[in-house]
């Protein structure tokens, strides 16, 4: 096997279940120490930063002559949970394909990254090419907010992250916000209609409201590339007992969203359906409230970093590729909403958080080259 899937299979064969996901889950610890010991093998600058007991950074940098741009490549060493999946971290290469959990999202961009900051080190760069390796993008993020709370000590101009893209370039990718609703009602004996208020039935205007409200947002496309934000109900309780009127009914919403779209705009819809359905009856009584979000992101198509990759993936696939919008959230809002220019480029597979998950190793290699040329262009 070569050098890069060496380096994939030895990442895929480490158990970093994200426990925020999966209870009991191993955390990125053993994947820090692995990305570490591999920096320090190669003569890279190595630092370690902690986030939550367990579950550190890992950043690497090949320093610059002094001069130049620096240039910070991103992955995250986390994975999602491997219910049902057969031998997960046993990693197998079948017809150009490397197979295993975390193969795809996101260990090979991670180790492409890896190989490109150290093919750097021999081109006498003026800027610095660093490598930030980071815990819990699959759940809250620690690990990248714990990144920037810090940033004054890695001091990148850009980001590059290596999340699978096909090899074409996001620029865009929705955000979310996640509500929750709740009626209430008047507990009373199921005997006692007259007494009773049904906090259920009464959450029943509200959901047929959020289903229009959903058509209506996914019927208009105001972004070139995302198109609309959406949202759907995921989880409803409510009640106490099967012959009592329920006294509350709870509601918890995601509401994805598109740039323009932040917290108090989401809120402030939802409010406003709350309003329409207390108008229309008397005795409808709610409350709504954010109770997590984040951004969405994007960058201009015609900014200088956008170009620059361009222009480097163009040369090397002999194709000029698609920037494209990514329906799912990524880091790269939380480097956006820094100031950060941030741009997405990675491999080609399948199965992100499925029960067969799969990178296409050639598709590796483009994103190694990729990179390497990429930082050499941005800290020459």
């Amino acid at each position: 096997m070569s050098e890069l899937s060496n380096l994939i299979s030895d990442l895929v064969a480490i158990d970093s279940v994200n426990p925020g996901l999966v209870p009991g889950g191993a955390g990125e610890a053993q994947m820090a120490d692995y990305v570490a010991a591999w920096g320090r093998a190669n003569q890279l600058e190595v630092a370690v930063q902690a986030t939550v007991p367990g579950r550190p950074n890992v950043i690497l940098r090949a320093p610059g002559g002094g001069g130049g741009k620096s240039l910070m490549l991103n992955a995250h060493t986390d994975t999602v949970g491997v219910a049902g999946m057969d031998a997960p971290f046993s990693p197998v290469i079948r017809e150009g394909r490397l197979y295993g959990r975390g193969a795809y999202d996101m260990k090979s961009g991670l180790a492409a990254a890896m190989l490109a900051l150290k093919a750097t080190q021999s081109m006498q760069l003026r800027g610095d090419v660093l490598l930030s390796a980071v815990a819990d993008e699959e759940y809250g993020s620690i690990g990248t907010e714990a990144l920037l709370a810090d940033w004054t000590s890695w001091s990148a101009d850009a980001v590059l992250i290596a999340e699978p893209t096909a090899l074409d370039i996001s620029i865009a990718h929705r955000g979310f916000v996640w509500l929750e609703i709740e009626t209430q009602g008047v507990a009373a004996h199921g005997s006692l209609p007259e007494q009773g208020i049904d906090a259920i039935a009464k959450m029943g205007s509200v959901l047929v409201e959020l289903a229009a409200l959903d058509r209506q947002l996914r019927a208009k496309p105001t972004h070139e590339l995302l198109g609309s934000g959406s949202l759907h109900a995921s989880l409803i309780q409510g009640g106490e007992e099967i012959s009592m009127y329920p006294a509350f009914c709870k509601l918890l919403v995601e509401r994805r969203t598109i740039p323009g779209e932040g917290d108090a705009h989401v809120l402030a819809q939802a409010q406003r359906i709350l309003d329409d359905c207390a108008a229309a009856d008397s005795e409808f009584q709610a409350g709504v409230q954010a109770t997590f979000s984040r951004p969405p992101y994007a960058i201009d198509a015609a900014h200088p970093l956008v170009r620059q990759l361009q222009k480097v993936a163009t040369a090397h696939l002999g194709r000029q590729p698609a920037l494209i919008g990514s329906s799912w959230w990524m880091d790269s809002a939380l480097f956006a909403a820094a100031g950060l220019p941030t741009v997405v480029l990675g491999p080609a597979g399948a199965g992100a958080h499925a029960r067969e998950e799969w990178v296409d190793l050639e598709s590796v290699a483009q994103c190694q080259a990729m990179y390497t040329q990429l930082a050499a262009a941005f800290c020459a």
